[in-house]
């Protein structure tokens, strides 16, 4: 499947606006985190775009996320690995790949770096640095929704938590102007 495809995807299956924003971040710190280990940014990067295909679908039907998209997504070239990211991604199957471990991780990472962004009054991520989001990281009532131990759990692929929102950042930061901020 080629990001053209994937992209045509994402704009028939998700009308929400911001939650294509959070798929497009989460495809370029995938692949971010794909250059930065060793792996195929491509295929990390689609993961990371496709993974809430089906989240307008399952919204109220949360234990059906992700298995829906499988659904939605078996009829394409995606390998088995992809396939099995997005379905981990909700806690439907055990964490074991590095894609699944990275895909759990950078999925609560996106929201931590908007919400940092939105609470300075220039709303922008270039304002925003690495040391501003772990602060805000430490702040158990900040981003409630972005789960700590969840993107803590990149530590399981050998990146600190620094480094893991380094690269998240500076990947949010490429495609700031697609993401509004």
């Amino acid at each position: 499947m080629t990001r053209e495809e994937a992209l045509n995807l994402v704009k028939k299956y998700v009308k929400n606006k911001n939650l294509v924003k959070h798929m497009l971040a989460t495809e370029v710190v995938m692949k971010a985190l794909a250059e930065r280990l060793g792996y195929d940014a491509e295929s990390w990067g689609l993961v990371g775009l496709l993974h809430d295909i089906d989240y307008d679908m399952t919204k109220d039907e949360p234990e059906k996320h992700g298995l829906i998209s499988i659904e939605l997504l078996k009829d394409y070239k995606l390998s088995d690995e992809m396939l099995n990211a997005i379905k981990a991604h909700p806690g439907k199957k055990e964490l074991e790949t590095p894609m699944e471990k990275a895909l759990y991780a950078a999925d609560p990472v996106t929201g931590l770096i908007v919400a940092a962004a939105l609470i300075r009054p220039e709303k922008k991520l270039e304002v925003i640095d690495t040391q501003f989001v772990l602060n805000r990281f430490k702040e158990k009532s900040f981003a409630k929704g972005a789960n700590r131990e969840q993107i803590k759990s990149i530590e399981s692929l050998g990146l600190s938590l620094e480094e893991f929102i380094d690269i998240a950042l500076n990947a949010m930061k490429s495609i700031s102007s697609d993401l509004g901020l």
